[in-house]
């Protein structure tokens, strides 16, 4: 301490001597008077830190209650996931069209008696020569159908029931059965000669067409790619916990989803597939929660379920063939839409409907 600042002490101390001797009345007509002009500025607001600094130390020095509730600290556990795998809605399209509706047999039907109407009459001479074997020919036929057409029935467009060329309740002419056999029927041979001039039928081999169901369809080999020509079928596998999907794995490494589904159509259904991928983004996602989840130590990740991105792919050729399958599948079937719905989990089928077709 120097000594202008124990000399400011001592005037203060003797002016608060001082002030309380003096009468109340007087020591407030002289209050701050005396010591402010006694003490100069800097001694001032050297005591008035004083003051706070003894303040902050008193509050310092109080303890702190202590507290019972325990300090926040952050699970040291796994991290909670889910897998990403890649899944393929492997397809075979329709091989034929679909069966016509009664309605549109009738309309075709109709369609085809109205054009014999409005065409011209056939002039069978500019085709035929009079009187030949072809010419004779040609006058059967038109004598028992009516008509140059082959496939409508017995219709004649010029006779007076030639406006009555619409299908009746219960013809059978617009059913497409009884239109094959009557254009098989009109490809028959038959030879004029003899002596008496009659007509004698000569057999002939006639290739029929195929019929639209198969032996697969028959036997209802679900297995068969040969069934339902008329249909898409679709790829199921049945995993060795006894569910039904579509063949999916785990994305590996840098792959992207549509070398990870290139790579699961080999690895689940064989290398004897000529397949296509389509595209590069998925049509459709599952999630599969595990009923008990899987702890991987040494990713420090807690595996709760799947989740399947689902890409969609043709088949041009070739079999499935589960001999070679590395994710333990027994079983697979190439089914229709419904035939799906009818396989797999209500929440499975609520997930992948609308990424099938319906025919």
């Amino acid at each position: 301490m120097n000594a202008g600042q124990r000399s400011a002490r001592q005037l203060a101390s003797r002016t608060g001597e001082s002030y309380r001797k003096t009468p109340p009345d007087t020591a407030n007509a002289i209050k701050g008077g005396p010591a402010k002009e006694l003490i100069c500025k800097s001694c001032r607001e050297h005591l008035s830190r004083r003051k706070y600094s003894a303040a902050a130390a008193a509050v310092a020095e109080t303890p702190e209650p202590i507290s019972s509730i325990p300090p926040f600290t952050q699970a040291s556990g796994p991290k909670q996931a889910y897998q990403l795998r890649a899944g393929v809605v492997l397809s075979r399209p329709p091989q034929l069209t679909r069966d016509l509706t009664p309605f549109e047999k009738a309309f075709f039907l109709y369609q085809r008696r109205l054009n014999e109407r409005l065409a011209l009459p056939f002039t069978r001479y500019f085709y035929f020569k009079k009187d030949t074997p072809a010419d004779l020919e040609w006058k059967r036929k038109m004598k028992t159908r009516m008509t140059p057409a082959r496939d409508i029935g017995v219709y004649n467009a010029y006779g007076k029931e030639g406006w009555n060329d619409e299908v009746l309740v219960g013809a059978k002419e617009s059913e497409t059965e009884e239109q094959i056999e009557a254009l098989l029927k009109d490809v028959e041979v038959v030879s004029v000669g003899g002596a008496e001039g009659e007509a004698a039928k000569k057999e002939s081999a006639i290739d029929r067409p195929m019929p639209r169901t198969t032996e697969a369809d028959k036997s209802g080999d679900q297995k068969s790619l040969d069934r339902l020509l008329q249909r898409t079928l679709y790829l199921l596998v049945k995993n060795k916990e006894g569910r039904w999907t579509f063949p999916h794995g785990r994305i590996a490494g840098r792959e992207n989803l549509h070398q990870t589904a290139e790579r699961i159509i080999v690895q689940a259904g064989g290398v004897n597939m000529n397949t296509w991928v389509v595209g590069n983004a998925p049509i459709g996602h599952y999630n599969y929660d595990f009923q008990k989840t899987i702890v991987d130590l040494e990713k420090g990740v807690e595996e709760l379920g799947e989740r399947v991105f689902f890409m969609k792919a043709r088949i041009m050729a070739g079999q499935a063939n589960l001999k070679a399958n590395k994710f333990g599948d027994v079983d697979f079937k190439w089914l229709a839409k419904e035939e799906v719905e009818e396989s797999v989990t209500p929440k499975y089928w609520s997930a992948v409907r609308n990424m099938l077709a319906e025919r």
